[in-house]
């Protein structure tokens, strides 16, 4: 599966893998040390505790890893008459209500922020649309429909 990301979430995702390779691995090696010290591991919470967190330091970097290989890299989009992914769209609603959007990867959306993901109900519809265009998008109340005003 295709990671859709920006330069710098790509950067900060190799920065944290690196981090949890070197810093986090070590800090659960000491961890793990400090508990054995304690003695009999079969009741030693300190141990048990240990261990989980290196059983999610490494799913950690497994995920990461994944993430990193599978990674597609998005830039703003130079193309301003068709939306795709990395567009900033400008879209009226129904009522006239005027919003924003930034078509991201899933691991960027903020939808408060106007970064929503290319696989969201609203971003699926709008890839691929051209200004003038009108979408409907299906939520709970009913059908919104967005018009495309500006695509940058």
């Amino acid at each position: 599966m295709s990671h859709y990301l920006s330069k710098e979430r790509y950067e900060a995702i190799q920065r944290e893998l690196e981090e949890l390779k070197t810093t986090g691995r070590i800090e659960i090696a000491e961890r793990l040390k400090r508990a054995k010290e304690f003695g009999d591991l079969s009741e030693n919470a300190e141990y048990t505790d240990a261990r989980e967190a290196q059983d999610r330091l490494e799913m950690r970097l497994d995920e990461l890893e994944d993430i990193l290989k599978n990674a597609v890299l998005i830039e703003k989009s130079k193309r301003h008459d068709i939306v795709s992914i990395g567009s900033s769209v400008a879209v009226r609603r129904d009522g006239g209500e005027e919003r924003v959007f930034t078509i991201v990867g899933s691991s960027e959306a903020d939808p408060v922020n106007g970064r929503i993901s290319n696989e969201s109900p609203i971003g699926r519809v709008l890839l691929g649309t051209r200004v003038g265009q009108t979408v409907s998008v299906p939520a709970p109340s009913g059908e919104i429909s967005y018009t495309i005003i500006r695509i940058s």
